[in-house]
């Protein structure tokens, strides 16, 4: 009986790294596939100091989502009509088989359309690749006779490269880890962190390869004062009630989301009103990077009123586009919602409060509104950490914040 456990535990540390180099190396390729989108469609490269194609002609950004947006509209019309439909991880993760060539067709779809400018997030498409590469790899083992896992760790391969999915295109291994062991397993032991913490960190090092270790948002002064708590009690309750909304919303768009022929005029539409709407917004596009960075560089109150509708657009278009057929994340979304909120916020308040950052303000209304949304703390608190390198001073203020938005979020919920 320890023989077999230990057999099994050699499988299981094996299967670990192979899967993070393949898994690592497909959130590589997912990367370099959506830049290279954007330079055809957009004419822009996509980095921390240019998230949006600001220098793109306008009538190039409105061209390139509609056009995009009819492509994807054709594609998803075939995968979901014409042949066998994607699983998505949740149904993987019950016993169904990932179907490998039209999982890959809808993971590069989902990029290619964030690419040409499509409201959505790029984030499922990595982890949709790493629960297929897991699945296949377990099935592989079995055809093989390796010595069989265990179905607990069989499922735990499937989680943690999914998370190894995130980490390697947003070069963030605890996120990954924390996304694996506290949204899909939901189950938090040392053997679990171990593993996908392990496939994370090698996932995190293939992906930057490429893209280096460079923070995805730049928020300048990066040391948290204690005037931020001032912010962050007033902050939180407001973004755990808004990330709930979205919530709800991007649930009710989930749900009845168009999956017949009428995708093939809906989604399009969906691409000339966020088109309309780059023509002279562009950080509209994409999956909300651009407009986060805007609120965190914000500095005077003239952008109070850009922010909130900018905010509010976000929502709309994103949620609209997913009801139309679009499949995508909803992770860097939030995050532009939040970070709109904490900007808006932080630059009312600075009128009586001196010395308080927009910068700082915009990261924690980013970081409270996607845990309250994700409904994973941990994970958001982690990921805002990681991808914007905050340091220590951080922890303390985003904890609190966290705390407060996710218990009037879970209220909200509730109700």
């Amino acid at each position: 009986m320890a023989f077999n456990q230990y057999k099994e535990n050699i499988v299981l540390a094996v299967s670990t790294v192979v899967l993070g180099l393949i898994v690592g190396l497909s959130s590589m390729l997912l990367g370099l596939f959506l830049d290279l989108v954007e330079k055809l469609f957009l004419h822009y490269e996509e980095n921390a100091k240019m998230p949006a194609p600001v220098g793109t002609i306008p009538s190039d950004r409105l061209f390139s989502v509609v056009i995009g947006a009819i492509v994807v509209a054709l594609i998803w019309w075939f995968l979901r009509t014409k042949t066998k439909t994607p699983v998505s991880i949740k149904k993987a993760l019950n016993g169904e088989q990932m179907p490998f060539w039209q999982t890959i067709l809808h993971v590069t779809t989902q990029i290619f359309f964030v690419g040409t400018g499509g409201s959505i997030g790029r984030e499922l498409a990595p982890r949709e690749a790493g629960a297929l590469f897991a699945q296949k790899w377990n099935n592989l083992l079995q055809k093989l006779h390796v010595p069989t896992l265990s179905q607990s760790d069989q499922r735990l391969l499937m989680t943690a490269a999914a998370g190894a999915g995130f980490a390697g295109i947003y070069i963030a291994p605890f996120t990954g880890m924390l996304f694996s062991v506290e949204v899909l397993l939901k189950k938090l032991t040392l053997r679990t962190m171990a593993v996908s913490l392990t496939m994370s960190t090698i996932a995190m090092f293939m992906g930057s390869l490429i893209k280096g270790f460079q923070p995805y948002y730049l928020i300048g002064d990066a040391k948290f004062s204690l005037i931020s708590f001032v912010l962050i009690f007033i902050l939180s309750p407001i973004t755990g009630i808004a990330g709930a909304l979205f919530r709800k919303l991007c649930q009710w768009a989930e749900g009845h989301q168009t999956k017949n022929n009428q995708i093939l005029w809906q989604l399009p539409a969906m691409g000339l009103i966020t088109g309309l709407i780059a023509l002279i917004f562009p950080e509209i596009m994409g999956n909300g990077r651009s407009l986060a960075q805007l609120a965190i560089s914000s500095s005077s109150q003239k952008m109070v009123l850009i922010l909130l509708i900018g905010g509010m657009l976000k929502v709309i278009v994103t949620v609209l586009t997913i009801r139309a057929g679009a499949s995508g994340g909803t992770l860097t979304p939030s995050i532009a919602v939040g970070g709109t909120l904490g900007a808006v916020l932080s630059l009312i308040l600075a009128i009586w409060v001196p010395g308080i950052s927009i910068g700082q303000g915009a990261i924690l209304g980013a970081g409270t509104l996607l845990a309250a949304s994700q409904q994973a703390p941990f994970m958001a608190m982690f990921m805002l950490i990681e991808i914007c390198h905050l340091e220590s001073s951080a922890l303390l203020p985003m904890g609190f914040g966290i705390l407060i938005a996710t218990v009037v979020s879970k209220k909200v919920l509730s109700d």
